[in-house]
């Protein structure tokens, strides 16, 4: 086929030597199958902010480090030199997500190169040899359904010992290939340690595994592991052998309304004095 624009110059580079196909067109990105050499990859081609669905958050992005002052100040403020570092940044965290993933053990597509919003990495085949499918194309048996929930909840714990949640994790965001299931799509992939959401979103992508498994294997849906995978991690003592039960004990406690508003107002307090004094100042 014709080398789509946005592919040009990783075959100037000589990164890429063919594209062959389109392999799917995303919320985020379009995804071609490529040839390099002797091997074949598949190249993803980042779309521009204003042509994503799935739009940037704070919530995804708490946490994540700048190492560049002068970014990180445009960023804040931002200026259309801080919108490109911030949609660069966006973009780059799928990759340093995928190296950091793939030392630590976990099935995701191998990353190789990455060239001006294009993502060059492996291929997710099935035992022939084709493009994988996703999980959610798939019609399971109650003993696949729980085979590939356990690889996936072993593979969830693996991600946050090496301090990544996926963030957006679903039957949607993992390939079934020759090998088992292999997750994908992590641009909006979140700090386990520095993101005050990273427990709820940690507990929603495994409800959406439970709930997906769940429709082939319903005892599935009486399990826990989020809760159960968070509070270990919260104790220090989550490694990625650790056994889980599946049992979480919900331990409710009415709420502290009177502390909570002490708190408020004194958060407001401390408000009005601080403009009193940037007001005497000015």
């Amino acid at each position: 086929m014709k080398t789509p624009k946005r592919l040009e110059p990783l075959v100037d580079e000589g990164l890429v030597d063919e594209v062959v196909r389109q392999l799917m067109s995303g919320k985020e990105a379009e995804v071609y199958v490529v040839r390099c050499g002797g091997h074949t990859r598949c190249a993803k081609v980042y779309k521009e902010a204003s042509r994503r669905s799935f739009r940037q958050n704070v919530q995804y992005t708490e946490g994540r480090k700048v190492k560049n002052s002068r970014r990180a100040r445009a960023m804040e403020k931002g200026s259309r030199y801080g919108r490109q570092e911030q949609e660069q940044a966006w973009q780059s965290a799928e990759v340093d997500a995928l190296h950091r993933l793939a030392a630590a053990g976990v099935r995701v597509p191998r990353p190789y190169n990455y060239l001006e919003g294009v993502l060059l990495m492996e291929l997710v085949t099935d035992d022939s040899g084709n493009a994988a499918p996703r999980l959610n194309d798939l019609v399971l048996s109650e003993a696949q359904a729980r085979e590939y929930h356990h690889t996936l909840i072993v593979q969830v714990v693996r991600m946050l010992c090496a301090g990544i949640i996926h963030g957006d994790l679903s039957e949607y965001n993992v390939l079934v290939g020759s090998e088992g299931p292999v997750i994908i799509d992590l641009p909006q992939a979140v700090d386990a340690a520095g993101n005050n959401s990273a427990g709820a979103m940690l507990e929603r992508d495994v409800d959406n595994l439970t709930s997906y498994f769940g429709r082939f294997a319903p005892g599935l849906r009486t399990t826990d592991y989020g809760r159960e995978i968070w509070a270990i991690y919260e104790s220090g003592k989550l490694h990625p052998e650790t056994t889980l039960t599946g049992c979480f004990e919900r331990k409710e406690k009415p709420a502290d309304v009177g502390s909570l508003m002490r708190e408020i107002d004194d958060v407001i307090k401390e408000e009005a004095a601080r403009q009193r004094y940037k007001q005497a100042l000015g």
